[in-house]
């Protein structure tokens, strides 16, 4: 019986060391490397303060092309589509194009204004209309006003629209400003990779900056790690404390860019504020989502966790024992 129980446990050890013991000293080592941290507070915040400001500005950033996709979006008559007809069109042709266009899948709305109403709103704004009662005969068309749905508003799906609803034999002519649009997207575009290249160096920096921090760490336990690779203690045992330190980096790093985004949002919605209402426009900035904010605290958890990697690798590998 005590041999079988003994053959019992030797079967289940490494079981039982895959499921308690190595979590355990995981956990263990986690801790210990932010006592690490705590041992030397001055170091420690200086590090999670520059982190954390390197991920602050591509954060903020990113903030601000979301909010301006937000205000672009809301303009939906940014590419709306103006259809004059030709001048021996009546309002019974017109009414009937007006109802074959509201079965286009990529119209949202039509308009139709008829030439006694456009030669009427043309004198109460033109200021010429004791001058145009002496006119034979209406000179103005009718127009349709015709409003594309989200995904037909864009650039080259406007235009591909404007081109098909020309070959409509009541059309004379279609107009559509889309050089202020194209214009508009061409700055969000720029904007957009600008914050990516903003990111991806700061991300480098920041990657930069963990490996020189955890490689001073190293440098200054040399002595200890030597002792500890003396007594039989792996690579892995001895890495594992300076990569958790990297993760308690960018955790720290990430949970500050976060507070200091939500701080500048809340700074500068006070002054967006003011400003759209001299628009009259009810636009609200928007700071990070809970998932914006949890994604931001990931990847500084990466990044610490890739820098730190980076610097173990190189120099506990060159730390060897020596026989005195």
């Amino acid at each position: 019986m005590p041999e079988r129980t003994e053959m019992a446990n030797s079967r289940q050890s490494p079981l039982l060391q895959l499921l308690y013991v190595l979590p355990l000293r995981h956990l263990q080592q986690a801790i210990g490397s932010l006592g690490d941290l705590w041992r030397t507070p001055l170091s420690s915040v200086m590090t999670v303060l520059v982190l954390g400001i390197s991920l602050t500005l591509p954060a903020t950033l990113h903030l601000f092309v979301k909010n301006s996709k937000v205000v672009t979006e809301q303009w939906d008559s940014a590419s709306e589509i103006s259809l004059f007809l030709k001048l021996s069109v009546d309002d019974k042709a017109a009414k009937n194009l007006v109802q074959r266009l509201k079965l286009y899948p990529e119209i949202a709305k039509v308009q139709y204004i008829s030439a006694t109403d456009a030669l009427t709103e043309f004198k109460s704004l033109s200021g010429f209309g004791q001058a145009l009662d002496y006119l034979d005969k209406n000179p103005l068309p009718a127009t349709v006003l015709v409003t594309p749905t989200k995904r037909a508003a864009q650039t080259q799906a406007a235009r591909e629209l404007l081109a098909k609803l020309e070959q409509e034999r009541e059309v004379e002519l279609g107009k559509l400003d889309l050089e202020w649009l194209s214009r508009l997207e061409a700055m969000a575009q720029l904007v957009e990779d600008i914050v990516i290249g903003v990111a991806v160096l700061l991300c480098l920096s920041v990657v930069l900056i963990i490996g020189n921090t955890i490689r001073l760490a190293i440098m200054q336990q040399k002595e200890a790690i030597a002792v500890m690779k003396l007594v039989g203690a792996t690579d892995s045992f001895i890495q594992r404390p300076f990569l958790y330190c990297g993760v308690w980096y960018g955790i720290f790093g990430g949970l500050f860019a976060c507070i200091a985004v939500a701080a500048l949002a809340e700074y500068l919605s006070g002054a967006i504020f003011k400003l759209t209402q001299l628009y009259h426009s009810s636009f609200v900035l928007t700071g990070l989502s809970f998932s914006e904010g949890a994604m931001l605290i990931l990847y500084a958890v990466l990044l610490g966790l890739i820098g730190s990697y980076i610097s173990v690798r190189q120099h506990i590998k060159e730390i060897e024992p020596t026989a005195d």
